[in-house]
C-alpha cells in the first residue's frame, strides 16, 4: 500500500477536466515557476501522510455527486509525479470504481508515469510553459526538453490531452515564444483543446503568509487584447483555444 504527501484535496467545477471532479493535490514539486499560484505546495514534508486507502475513503463520500455531475477525479499539486507510485496507485483504485481519471502536470518528470500509470488516466492536462528554453529556464528554473519529450509520449500513446499555457505579460507573451508552443502542439495528434490561462495574482496573499517574496508582485494582468491575440495563434495553427 503506498503511502503519499497530500497538500489537500477538494470538490471543484473550474479548468481541472470535465465535470466536477475530486481534486488531489500532492505536496512537492521540482519547479520553482514566478507565477506558481500553490507556493504551499512545493514541499512534500509540508504535506499531509495519507495512505491510498485514506484517500480513496474520501473519494468515496463524494462518488454519487460525482458521477452524476459528468465528473472525475484530478490529481494536482505541486507535481504528481513526484510522487509516481502513489499517484498511480491511486489512479488506478479510481479507475476499478469507474471514476474518470486526470493527472494536472508540468510533464517535467514525465519519465517517471509508467505506462501502467498513464493506462488509468483518461486525461492529460499538460502545462507547456514556455518555447523558448532561455525563458522555461526563467519561468520554471529548470529545462523544456522533458516536458516536450512527455509530450511526444501521450501523443504517440494516444493519450487524450488539454495544453495550458500561462499568458503573463513581459514573460511569456513574445510572439515567437507562443509560435514556438503553437507549432509544436499542432504536430501531437491527442491534443483536444488548448487552455490559455491569464496570469493573476489570487495567490500573493500565500506569498505573505508564507514569507515568500511574490516575483510578479508588480506585473500586470494581461488585457483582452493580448488574451486575444494568444489565442488567435494557436487557433491558426488548428487548434482549439
Amino acid at each position: 500500500m503506498s503511502t503519499g504527501a497530500v497538500h489537500s484535496w477538494d470538490i471543484a467545477t473550474a479548468v481541472d477536466g470535465p465535470g466536477t471532479r475530486f481534486v488531489v493535490f500532492t505536496a512537492g514539486c521540482p519547479l520553482r515557476c514566478q507565477y506558481c499560484q500553490n507556493p504551499e505546495t512545493w514541499h512534500e514534508r509540508d504535506g499531509q501522510r495519507t495512505t491510498v486507502d485514506e484517500l480513496m475513503a474520501e473519494v468515496v463520500k463524494y462518488r454519487r455527486f460525482i458521477e452524476v455531475a459528468g465528473g472525475g477525479v484530478t490529481v494536482s499539486g505541486g507535481e504528481p509525479l513526484l510522487q509516481h507510485e502513489f499517484v498511480g496507485e491511486f489512479l488506478h483504485r479510481c479507475k476499478e470504481v469507474g471514476l474518470h481519471t486526470a493527472l494536472d502536470t508540468s510533464g517535467f518528470l514525465g519519465h517517471h508515469a509508467s505506462d501502467a500509470l498513464l493506462a488509468d488516466t483518461d486525461l492529460v492536462l499538460l502545462d507547456i510553459k514556455s518555447w523558448d528554453p532561455s525563458t522555461y529556464r526563467r519561468v520554471t528554473g529548470e529545462e523544456i526538453a522533458p516536458t516536450l519529450a512527455f509530450a511526444r509520449r501521450l501523443s504517440d500513446l494516444g493519450k487524450p490531452m488539454w495544453i495550458r499555457f500561462v499568458l503573463v505579460p513581459g514573460l511569456t507573451d513574445d510572439p515567437d515564444n507562443v509560435e514556438g508552443i503553437a507549432e509544436f502542439v499542432a504536430t501531437l495528434d491527442s491534443v483536444e483543446r488548448v487552455d490559455v490561462l491569464p496570469f493573476h495574482k489570487l495567490g500573493a496573499p500565500k506569498y505573505t503568509a508564507l514569507g515568500i517574496p511574490f516575483p510578479l508582485a508588480d506585473t500586470p494582468t494581461p488585457d483582452a487584447d493580448l488574451v486575444d491575440r494568444v489565442r488567435g495563434q494557436f487557433t491558426r495553427h488548428g487548434l482549439r483555444a
